[in-house]
């Protein structure tokens, strides 16, 4: 979704006009007094977003700078939880994905941020996501959207046709037969694929791209020929079967980037991670872009299906009220142009996106720029992995486990996601 940057920045200086007047000249962001934010943050060492926007923002607003609480970025939320809940948390923290905003609303850990929503207007992908009962409670910087992956030269060996624009689930399924011959024929100890041992390989697309499709339904039908393409093509030697993916604790990274694996379907944030272990000699020196995802059929060539959470930033509701207009200016910033532009020139996918921020990102050194690479960045309808709802979670636990039923071989496809219908009808909806 695109806006001209001109209306962009006179939004955000709406918003920030908003917000002097909502608190008054007393507040010392207003004054001119110093304030310090504290933000909740994981792996500072090698996410380099945080300080990013940190920095970025402190350098038009040399009175408001932002600090880090560090989390376990696995056990984010439950430590995030426990400090709500002993009230420890940060001033300003990171709803990492969907699937518990229910749970910090609810539990009125979240201040109202409408005020910054409105600002914002049509330019932040994902903003809806965080509505409840007419009220915005958090909004979107970042909006990850997933991709194909591709090895050129990996292709270029095997004799394979490089992936299209209108690339459906047929077409993948016909280049990793002729990958896996190809490169076997050539030498290559490459697999043809590679997907991650997370439910999400399977899960987000299928409901995605399945029309009618409805993760609180209890009915998980949609999800079987995705697990069945999945199986197929671990059978035939394409891609390395789940279980030793998960015995081996493979990384995803190391598979695609030391050239394992020709094509691999992953979130967007990695194209800034295979850019710096690239630079850093992490990952193997080769060519490589992304793609759309695959698609169900040709219906949706021109505008691709794919899925993706945003990343959000909401106000902690016991936030103290003197810094409650700096939080929402750094919000303003982080989820406005001049937060993207940010993001984007380190290779991170934001939520708002303006040509501005579509330059900077191809800008970045080891970026690809080509044609298919910047059709997949702008070109895309992304739906949430986590719908909104007060069940989500719970839904998701017990389908993380019919995930590994099936990949693993203990279930077949039929009878898991049946299983998986009637435990979530029953556990979760408390219906039959």
């Amino acid at each position: 979704m695109q806006r001209s940057r001109y209306s962009v920045l006179a939004a955000s200086l709406a918003a920030l006009s908003l917000v002097a007047t909502a608190c008054g000249s007393d507040d010392p962001a207003d004054a001119g007094g110093p304030v310090t934010l504290s933000m909740s943050a994981w792996t500072l060492s090698s996410t380099p977003e945080f300080q990013k926007l940190a920095d970025a923002f402190h350098a038009q607003n040399p009175d408001i700078k932002v600090e880090f609480k560090e989390y376990d970025a696995t056990n984010y939320d439950t430590q995030l939880t426990a400090d709500l809940a002993a009230g420890s948390a940060p001033d300003v923290y990171v709803l990492k994905n969907l699937k518990n905003f229910v749970t910090y609303q609810s539990g009125d850990q979240l201040l109202d941020v409408s005020d910054v929503a409105s600002s914002l207007g049509s330019s932040a992908n994902g903003l809806a996501n965080y509505k409840a009962e007419g009220v915005t409670y958090a909004v979107p910087y970042r909006q990850d959207s997933w991709y194909l992956y591709y090895n050129k030269d990996l292709f270029a060996k095997a004799g394979v046709q490089p992936p299209a624009a209108t690339w459906t689930w047929a077409d993948y399924e016909k280049a990793a037969e002729g990958l896996a011959k190809g490169l076997k024929d050539s030498g290559s100890p490459a697999k043809a694929a590679y997907q991650h041992v997370w439910q999400s390989t399977v899960q987000g697309l299928a409901l995605a791209q399945t029309q009618g499709a409805d993760l609180i339904s209890g009915d998980y039908g949609y999800l079987a020929p995705y697990y069945k393409r999945a199986l197929q093509l671990q059978q035939s030697g394409a891609q390395v079967d789940y279980g030793t993916a998960s015995t081996n604790t493979l990384q995803y990274q190391a598979q695609f980037g030391t050239q394992q694996a020709a094509m691999m379907v992953m979130g967007s944030w990695y194209v800034a991670t295979l850019v710096a272990q690239q630079k850093s000699g992490a990952a193997q020196a080769f060519q490589w872009g992304f793609a759309p995802a695959p698609q169900r059929d040709a219906s949706t060539k021109d505008k691709p299906v794919t899925f993706g959470d945003p990343t959000g930033l909401g106000i902690n509701a016991a936030i103290d009220e003197a810094k409650i207009a700096a939080a929402k200016k750094f919000l303003a910033f982080a989820a406005g142009e001049g937060g993207a532009a940010a993001l984007a020139s380190i290779g991170v996918t934001p939520a708002t996106l303006t040509d501005t921020v579509t330059g900077a990102y191809f800008g970045v050194a080891g970026v690809p720029t080509d044609e298919l690479s910047r059709f997949a960045f702008t070109n895309h309808d992304t739906k949430a992995e986590n719908p909104v709802s007060p069940h989500t979670a719970a839904v998701q636990n017990v389908l993380r486990e019919t995930h590994s039923a099936i990949m693993s071989g203990s279930s077949p496809v039929e009878a898991a996601l049946d299983e998986a219908g009637k435990r979530v009808r029953s556990e979760v909806l408390q219906s039959k």
